[in-house]
């Protein structure tokens, strides 16, 4: 069994759902060797979370920005915590009902995904800077 891991960094993006699949694998731990394992992805912020999702059509990123906003919006009353900007507040929610972290399956050197699936980076911050996952792979060799 082997375990490595890495630091990845997403340069800044704005609010939205940004497929981002080719630039965590470029800069994950190296996969090709690996038969069958799992790639762990934790991300180091509370403004921004991680999903998998369609990757073909880039409508759905659109609506579930439009949707999340809906659910969650800005200025809500009953916020307390406002002294970051309207967007603070509802970014931790987001981030919250999303989540932080993906575990995938390796198989054969490469992510085990479906045909139309990616993986996202859901930035709730109108001017976040750039991100940092935590890339841990365990598998047999």
């Amino acid at each position: 069994m082997i375990w490595d891991q890495s630091l990845i960094e997403l340069a800044p993006l704005p609010r939205g759902f940004h497929l981002v699949t080719n630039e965590i694998v470029a800069q994950a731990p190296d996969m090709t060797n690996c038969e069958v394992g799992l790639l762990h992805l934790f991300i180091q912020h509370t403004s921004a979370s991680l999903a998998v999702n369609e990757n073909a059509d880039p409508d759905v990123r659109g609506d579930l920005e439009r949707h999340f906003n809906v659910m969650v919006p800005e200025n809500a009353p009953h916020y307390e915590h406002v002294m970051e900007g309207p967007d603070d507040m509802p970014a931790h929610i987001k981030s919250i009902l999303i989540g932080p972290s993906l575990t995938l399956p390796v198989s054969h050197g490469h992510l085990a995904l479906g045909t139309w699936q990616g993986l996202y980076l859901c930035e709730h911050r109108d001017r976040a800077g750039s991100r940092r996952i935590v890339a841990t792979l365990q598998g047999r060799w």
